[in-house]
């Protein structure tokens, strides 16, 4: 991953060109992991294409599901992720492992592969995104654990009303040994202090919000500067 803010935060923003991911890392003052949706492009070949663009100006990029994070999708990821080795992919909890399994035998250099699971609205207790299992957030991470999953994703947070949740979960997964955290849904300019806040003295290697809608000029699909400057504003300092 790159280098992080105050040695855990970082930030996932859509790049829709080279262009858009060179000025959102820039406004983002490098702590920016830029990314793409599998749901936006037609073919594996054509999301192939541009994985490959954003990748000639930054090591890492994201393939996310799309979709507002749907399961259906992981496959067309993986299939992107075989093509392109872009360092980072989202997968539903369920196909995780067998997502890392299916890198490896195709000779894919390493890389990140997160969990993805949703918030229930009561602390301590997490559900998994397609069997739409309740689990306890402990039991959870030790089988977490035992797939070698490095990062979970937890999605839709909806801005901070999931935050003591999101913030259980850190704690728990961090004590574990689980490397990452990743919040998304409903995170703006409005509410990334208050998430950041609560996280900070939690000993996590990386946190990393998936910040999209709320930075998205909806005509061009381009994530823009100025928003994702004014996000990190919000948290420099702290």
């Amino acid at each position: 991953m790159k280098e992080k803010l105050y040695d855990k935060f970082l930030f996932n923003f859509l790049a829709n060109d080279r262009e858009n991911a060179e000025a959102i890392i820039e406004a983002g003052s490098g702590y920016v992991v830029p990314g793409i949706v599998s749901d936006k492009f037609d073919t594996v070949d054509a999301a192939v294409k541009k994985v490959e663009e954003l990748k000639s100006i930054t090591n890492t990029v994201s393939i996310g599901l799309g979709g507002g994070g749907n399961p259906a999708n992981w496959k067309k990821v993986l299939d992107i992720a075989v093509a392109s080795s872009p360092g980072h992919i989202n997968q539903p909890f369920e196909t995780t492992s067998y997502a890392r399994r299916y890198l490896d035998r195709k000779g894919a250099p390493a890389q990140l592969v997160n969990a993805l699971i949703q918030p229930t609205g009561e602390v301590g207790k997490i559900k998994l995104a397609v069997s739409q299992q309740v689990m306890q957030v402990e039991e959870f991470i030790e089988v977490a654990r035992g797939y070698g999953i490095e990062s979970i994703k937890m999605m839709p947070i909806k801005g901070t009303q999931h935050l003591e949740e999101l913030v259980y979960l850190t704690r728990v997964a961090a004590t574990k040994g689980i490397r990452g955290v990743e919040p998304a849904g409903g995170i703006d300019v409005n509410n990334i202090k208050a998430i950041f806040t609560a996280i900070k003295d939690i000993d996590i290697d990386f946190f990393m919000p998936h910040i999209f809608g709320s930075t998205i000029d909806k005509r061009t699909g381009a994530t823009i500067p100025a928003k994702v400057s004014e996000i990190l504003a919000e948290v420099e300092g702290l």
